[in-house]
């Protein structure tokens, strides 16, 4: 969510609950005004896989991020992404967008997942790769 907002708002904004939230977006990429719909959607556990399903089916691309700080959410990564990829790329032979985001890169003293590991977790998965801070 904090990445999600510094996105949309230039401002950080440290903590959020577990709420999942719809955004709509305008840019400007390459002179180009895209509109974005962003589905921020913490990660759950104990989720039911119709939710996550929806979400899929809803997307045309995905960020998944996950905390430098906290091996769990980065050990779920390859498990999702097989989801994902499984639903999407099984309807058609377009492959699937997918970007795997370390945040929390502000915080380098508490890390347990190194820069190396998410490259080469993304490499593996042929997805694209970016650490970053949403704090800085």
């Amino acid at each position: 969510a904090a990445l999600t907002v510094r996105f949309l708002t230039r401002r950080f904004i440290g903590e959020y609950g577990d709420m999942e939230f719809i955004y709509s977006h305008n840019l400007t990429v390459d002179g180009r005004e895209i509109l974005f719909h962003i589905w921020d959607a913490p990660n759950s556990q104990g989720e039911d896989g119709s939710s996550e399903e929806k979400r899929i089916q809803w997307a045309d691309s995905f960020v998944l991020v996950y905390s430098i700080c906290d091996r769990a959410s980065f050990n779920i990564l390859p498990l999702k992404i097989q989801f994902i990829k499984a639903a999407k790329e099984g309807q058609s032979q377009e492959k699937v967008p997918i970007v795997i985001v370390g945040n929390k890169r502000d915080l380098h003293h508490q890390r347990v997942v190194s820069s190396e590991e998410g490259r080469l977790l993304a490499l593996s998965l042929d997805c694209g790769f970016y650490e970053v801070s949403a704090a800085e």
